[in-house]
């Protein structure tokens, strides 16, 4: 099988071997298993978020941060960053956030050699957990990390913990509880409000300093956390043409993000050469965030 996109071709790949179970032996997205403190952080995790994430809060959100006004920094130096950044929404690994980037990064690599573009994007798309830091709002994990899902139309019951959103304000209120709620078939994903977190942040600082990346590349770090669309299916009527053919990098993509997840660290300094030569290439030397 051979897809198409922008003059490239994405193969399907045998080498990269999907793993059993995560770093604490449980299986992968593991919601239902309570018997650990960290699954029940977790739970706890969603349903403070499904209650808190409504419309009003993300235009709030977007209105602050669209400024890019928090720092102007590298690409890299936001990478080192992230060894000060554990993700409390994860089941399935609690190391800094820069392995993670770096193992989804070079096993991408690995199987895709010719793709940079694709490398770079793995590198670079949870530089957005940077929102917990002070420096950048100290936002609560709830507001920068777990799955996302639009706001202004009704919670798809796909979404994990999907019961918590009986709490959320928008759950009841009639303009936003139907399936299309604000929007119409086919809109385009990019004109549909997502719950605010690191994904549109990240998206938002690259597009707004002019990266060079392809649209997939653009669209993978918007909506890699939104496993309703790429795990269920859910809200595809909302997308058009261009999403179609995007989600097909995302899907490629996600494979990687979620099982490349390990103890075993990669290390940083031999590989440092090959990304900064990607940054240089795609963005500029300093970012404003």
């Amino acid at each position: 099988m051979t897809i198409q996109l922008e003059g490239k071709k994405i193969q399907d790949q045998d080498q990269f071997i999907v793993p059993q179970t995560n770093a604490f032996g449980h299986n992968f997205r593991d919601y239902n298993n309570a018997q650990s403190e960290r699954q029940k952080g977790v739970e706890k995790f969603y349903k403070t978020q499904h209650i808190n994430q409504t419309y009003d809060f993300v235009k709030k959100m977007r209105e602050d941060y669209t400024k890019l006004d928090k720092a102007k920094m590298s690409i890299w130096e936001c990478c080192e960053l992230l060894n000060d950044v554990v993700d409390d929404s994860d089941p399935d690994l609690d190391e800094p956030q820069i392995q993670h980037l770096l193992q989804s990064a070079e096993a991408i690599r690995k199987d895709y050699p010719n793709e940079d573009w694709l490398h770079l994007t793995a590198l670079i798309h949870d530089l957005g957990k940077i929102l917990v830091l002070p420096k950048f709002g100290g936002l609560p994990q709830w507001a920068v990390v777990g799955d996302t899902f639009p706001l202004g139309c009704s919670f798809d019951e796909s979404n994990i913990h999907h019961k918590y959103f009986k709490e959320n304000q928008d759950f009841n209120n009639s303009i936003y509880n139907t399936k299309n709620g604000i929007y119409y078939d086919f809109i385009g994903l990019e004109n549909v409000m997502m719950s605010w977190g690191h994904d549109d942040y990240m998206y938002m600082v690259a597009k707004e300093n002019g990266t060079t990346l392809p649209s997939a590349g653009l669209f993978i770090i918007r909506y890699h956390s939104f496993y309703p669309l790429h795990k269920y299916g859910a809200y595809k009527h909302l997308m058009n043409d261009e999403d179609e053919e995007n989600l097909k990098w995302l899907h490629v993509f996600n494979k990687y993000d979620l099982y490349s997840k390990s103890k075993v660290h990669v290390n940083v300094e031999e590989v440092k050469p090959y990304y900064m030569s990607l940054i240089e290439k795609y963005f500029p030397a300093k970012l404003r965030w």
